[in-house]
């Protein structure tokens, strides 16, 4: 959100933000509270009174940043504390409830058959519903680390998927582990985990007749600008189908790692797909489990096919629509508009 905030109209908008959590002072949240026109803490403020709080700033539009998510508020949804709410961006699922006028999305992530699974009227953004933070600028990542300071080999093909662990099931490793056993000396980059995941993941490869020595667990680094410059050492991200890389995504398409993905059924397997699509790269996306295999095979060993990527990505990063955040924020004003106005 906070890549959106700057590029409000003002003489349009006013922006609230609402607190939800306890105040730890971090730096990604003191700059959040210079973003927005005025601020409001409600960590600690009962339900009721939260309520009342809010009605008496009067706004015109309430915005839903959570959805059904860990230290959620939906029951002040439920109280009606604005004549319009909207649900968007930080829960990739329908509501359920009755108290949102719409849900904001776009035609990949529900296409309008899907329409009928959702309690929420649906309003189209033109492109990806997802806002891409473009706050680091490309051309300051600086030079890409070297992969010993990664922990990957000198050589090789680097398969990665830096999604959470949860995300990874069982038929989607078997997959991958077959690309590992396929592709010499590839190995498969993941996220930091808890030692315990570390551990079951290594055992599953094993269990597969692969060497657990080929996942390579990154770890933590010091800030975001150090997280996207280190992408660039992966040769192909290879996408979750049932719940897809989101945020992830975006900060690797954003650092020109292609992504692979199988777009699923639901909203929140489709979101890499949405991202794809607004970048141009429909040849990312396949629909099947067999095309994904394929694919990942066809690009791991097909040097110039994967070039064509990067270069793609690379050319389309000054056109794409993925990566306008100003008509990004255009576009989502417009929605909020028409949503004061349904006449005009």
């Amino acid at each position: 959100m906070e890549n959106l905030l700057k590029f409000h109209d003002r003489e349009q908008f006013e922006i609230f933000g609402f607190f939800l959590n306890a105040s730890d002072g971090d730096v990604i949240e003191q700059r959040l509270l210079t973003g927005f026109d005025n601020v409001v803490h409600l960590y600690g403020v009962s339900d009721p009174a939260a309520v009342d709080l809010i009605i008496s700033n009067c706004l015109d539009i309430a915005i839903d940043l959570n959805g059904h998510t860990s230290g959620a508020r939906t029951a002040l949804f439920a109280q009606q504390i604005a004549p319009i709410q909207v649900s968007y961006l930080g829960y990739a699922g329908t509501s359920g409830g009755n108290f949102y006028d719409v849900l904001i999305a776009d035609r990949v992530v529900i296409p309008p058959e899907h329409h009928a699974y959702f309690s929420e009227k649906i309003a189209y953004l033109p492109n990806s519903f997802f806002p891409v933070d473009t706050g680091i600028s490309y051309e300051s990542f600086g030079e890409i680390p070297s992969r010993l300071s990664q922990g990957l080999p000198e050589s090789g093909f680097v398969f990665a998927c830096f999604n959470n662990a949860y995300k990874i099931t069982p038929h989607i490793f078997d997959i991958w582990m077959n690309l590992l056993k396929k592709i010499p000396n590839s190995v498969l980059w993941l996220s930091s985990q808890p030692p315990k995941a570390i551990a079951n993941l290594q055992r599953e490869a094993m269990s597969r007749e692969v060497d657990s020595s080929r996942l390579v667990f990154a770890s933590r680094t010091p800030g975001r600008k150090e997280h996207l410059s280190r992408l660039r050492l992966a040769d192909l991200f290879l996408d979750t189908p049932n719940y897809n890389a989101h945020a992830t995504a975006a900060d690797a398409l954003w650092a020109g790692l292609p992504i692979l993905t199988l777009i699923g059924e639901t909203f929140a397997g489709r979101v890499a797909a949405s991202q794809l699509t607004a970048l141009g790269l429909q040849e990312m996306i396949v629909r099947s489990d067999q095309e994904y295999y394929d694919r990942a095979m066809a690009l791991a060993t097909q040097p110039d096919l994967l070039n064509n990527i990067r270069n793609k990505i690379e050319v389309n990063r000054h056109s794409s629509p993925l990566f306008d955040t100003k008509q990004y924020v255009k576009d989502l004003e417009s929605i909020y508009l028409g949503l004061l106005n349904p006449s005009t």
